[in-house]
């Protein structure tokens, strides 16, 4: 038996072309590019055709994407979940409760009964079309719920690299040349390809998309939200998904929410629909990096799965984005990654058969000065980079 060869590198150490070149030595990769040769988007079709990673600086540029060295070298295939990484993949929710899709019928929602769907988890999905600057996927599978409801899905799923004016226009903003930026979005479509519709009663599924991005000691999640009292809009922030989080790790304002993201605290806080602006941030001081998530989030819906792990008495309650941060799941054992992420989710879909939802996310990498930056953030985010670094400054 030989041994694992540990193959981490340190945040910010690989570049773009380190990152596709250790994939490619594993597995296909795709590299959207544009004109420029600046802008990239690497993108795998045997794990769902998830964004694993991008630059805005070509391949001698910053690698933006967590990728699980070790874990892919490894070459193995485990139970519970392949945590291969990737800033943009496709999931399916709810995760549990009563028509979860993570647990089998009748099991404890226990980690040990805790298993991700190998459709979205290590089943290839099919290359439908492909130019330089985008490729669209497409599989056909089966799911099973916790009530035993079978759902049979077609799944199209697009990532697409947008070109310099559109990224902009998309951020609201008039191009900056002392900005380096890269975009792309995903456009994920599911079909009810059976014979009965989907319905409430015996449960509904949503697209669930989630980004994965290297941890740091200076890096912060930013969610802003929706001010206004907790009558109308809900609370600020659901923060109990694996106990409450500390005061020193979440601030809670009426207009932003800061979350901790140096993987080496467990915690996972989310944000309902009423509150919820469908953008969310990072902020990496020490890379003067700034991640800006968008996603579409359909107008007066309010019908989003819920995927806490317990039978629920309102199971279509849930949060339509979600932040977490990696960490020892409990004293002496090691975290999965450690990394930290984003995550936003589509309505409840009940379709009937022949019909179809979308959810689009788009993903906006920038760096540069931070006064060049700093504009961004205030028009994204509704912050400035000096409030982000000071909410957990030391």
């Amino acid at each position: 038996m030989t041994a694992t060869v540990l193959v981490s590198v340190p945040v910010g150490a690989a570049t773009f072309g380190d990152e596709v070149a250790f994939l490619k030595s594993h597995t296909v990769v795709i590299v959207l590019g544009d004109k420029s040769g600046k802008a990239k988007v690497a993108v795998a079709p045997a794990w769902q055709g998830r964004v694993m990673t991008s630059t805005a600086s070509g391949d001698d540029g910053q690698s933006f994407g967590w990728v699980n060295r070790n874990f892919i070298a490894a070459g193995k295939v485990v139970p519970h979940m392949n945590p291969f990484g990737g800033e943009d993949r496709f999931w399916m929710g709810p995760e549990g409760g009563q028509f979860g899709l993570f647990f089998a019928p009748g099991t404890k929602f226990d980690f040990s009964d805790w298993f991700t769907p190998v459709v979205f988890d290590t089943l290839p999905y099919d290359i439908l079309k492909q130019t330089s600057t985008d490729v669209t996927f497409g599989k056909e599978f089966e799911l099973t719920n916790y009530s035993g409801t079978c759902f049979e899905v077609g799944v199209k799923r697009e990532v697409k690299l947008l070109d310099p004016r559109t990224a902009w226009t998309d951020l609201g903003l008039k191009p900056d040349e002392q900005i380096n930026l890269v975009g792309y979005a995903t456009i994920n479509k599911i079909t009810n390809e059976g014979k009965e519709a989907w319905k409430k009663e015996t449960g509904l599924v949503s697209v669930w998309i989630l980004g994965m991005y290297p941890p740091s000691p200076s890096a912060t999640i930013v969610v802003p939200i929706k001010p206004g009292p907790d009558s109308e809009l809900g609370t600020k922030v659901t923060s109990d998904y694996f106990g409450e989080v500390p005061s020193d790790r979440l601030v809670a304002g009426d207009n932003v929410i800061y979350l901790r993201a140096d993987g080496k605290y467990r915690s996972k806080i989310g944000v309902n629909p009423g509150r919820s602006k469908a953008v969310l941030g990072i902020y990496e001081a020490s890379r003067q990096a700034l991640t800006i998530v968008q996603f579409n989030q359909p107008k007066d819906v309010t019908a989003y799965v819920n995927s806490l792990w317990k039978i629920q008495d309102n199971p279509y309650a849930g949060d339509v984005e979600n932040a977490y941060n990696d960490g020892p799941p409990a004293p002496g054992v090691k975290p999965m990654g450690p990394f930290c992420e984003i995550e936003s989710s589509s309505p409840a879909a009940a379709l009937a058969p022949g019909q179809s939802l979308t959810h689009i996310r788009r993903t906006f990498h920038l760096t540069g000065s931070e006064a060049a930056l700093n504009a961004v953030a205030e028009a994204e985010l509704g912050v400035s980079l000096d409030q982000i670094k000071a909410v957990f400054r030391e």
